[in-house]
């Protein structure tokens, strides 16, 4: 069987919400926006699961919309509150954002935005005194990444949302990583969340922008979730999302530990990427003189199952965001692969993670 250490890229389904997207696909499988029985039994599903998820984010559920995917839930979020913006057409970020969100950004720019992007700090952070610096009178949006996908930097999101709030700008962080793991920033204008990363079902995440700002639709004309997105909603996918939360568990101390063991007893010839704030269950990890993809072909002989990085960056030529922005060379980006704990991860598992990592 296959050793699975690749969780940041996604998670299999808990049981839990296997068997509720189950018996919801097959019992109340109408649409939630009709008006008969089977809709109105729809309904209540999302309604109900619409508010565990404003309870997990602290958030009014007025705020909270359903969408297909956390890159959906970003494009969503950052074009809405660019465009509900009245200060100007200025947008700062990271250079280690998701690809959803520079996706976001380069078509910000096509119609006439500018955008800066900040680098990684050495320790993986964002350098607070270089924001302020960056912010110009018409800046109108700060987006940034609460937990890097690559590397588990933990960004201080309590200054930059203090700092955004300052200067009265809008505020959106994408949590797809953090969600459910640790404690997510509060008084933020928007916030993105997906499903799979928590054991819930692929295909169904949210956004939660705040009701009081007034965001119009990207797509004009569409009825669904405040007129901000078409599509009937996944009433299954949405009821498992729900009880995902409800039954996630994040062990903090735990990966702790298993992160110890496995930087114990790492090849020298492996560099481990160590950042001020870090989320433990992501190990970003270099081999001297080896490329990433190589080391992934032969831990995947092995039967173990790891990453070069982003899911959504695999087929890129130019290394990986993260390293890069902390001031990496692209060969040293090269030798970059990511390893990521999850609920099935045991000592057992990490130790036959070293034998094959001494092996390449």
């Amino acid at each position: 069987m296959m050793i699975y250490m690749d969780y940041a890229a996604t998670s299999p389904m808990m049981k839990k919400a296997l068997n509720v997207y189950t018996e919801v696909a097959q019992r109340y499988y109408g649409n939630s926006a009709s008006l008969h029985d089977l809709g109105g039994q729809a309904h209540y599903f999302v309604q109900q699961s619409r508010e565990v998820v404003a309870k997990a984010l602290g958030v009014h559920s007025d705020g909270v919309i359903f969408t297909g995917s956390g890159t959906e839930g970003n494009l969503i979020a950052i074009l809405s509150l660019a465009f509900a913006s009245t200060k100007g057409k200025h947008i700062i970020s990271s250079q280690a954002e998701h690809t959803s969100v520079h996706a976001a950004l380069n078509t910000l720019e096509k119609m006439g935005f500018t955008v800066t992007k900040l680098p990684l700090q050495k320790d993986g952070g964002i350098d607070i005194q270089q924001l302020r610096q960056t912010i110009r009178e018409d800046t109108a949006l700060i987006t940034i990444q609460h937990v890097n996908s690559e590397i588990g930097a933990i960004q201080p999101m309590e200054e930059i949302i203090g700092v955004a709030r300052e200067a009265n700008i809008f505020c959106h962080v994408d949590c797809v990583q953090s969600f459910g793991k640790i404690q997510l920033p509060k008084q933020v204008d928007a916030m993105t969340v997906s499903a799979h990363k928590i054991g819930g079902p692929k295909g169904c995440g949210a956004v939660y922008i705040n009701p009081t700002i007034r965001v119009s639709a990207l797509t004009p004309g569409v009825t669904h979730e405040r007129g901000l997105r078409g599509g009937t909603l996944d009433t299954p996918a949405i009821a498992a999302f729900a009880t995902a939360i409800e039954n996630y568990q994040y062990d903090l101390q735990q990966y702790k530990v298993l992160r110890e063991i496995f930087i114990k007893n790492l090849p020298k010839t492996c560099q481990l990427i160590e950042c001020g704030q870090q989320l433990p269950s992501i190990c970003g990890v270099m081999m001297e003189k080896v490329e990433g993809q190589y080391v992934l072909l032969k831990l995947n002989e092995a039967g173990i199952c790891i990453s070069t990085g982003s899911a959504c960056d695999i087929h890129s030529e130019s290394g990986t965001k993260a390293i890069l922005s902390m001031g990496y060379s692209m060969e040293a980006a090269r030798q970059f692969f990511r390893i990521s704990f999850g609920p099935s991860t045991t000592f057992e598992k990490i130790e036959r993670l070293q034998k094959a990592l001494s092996a390449v």
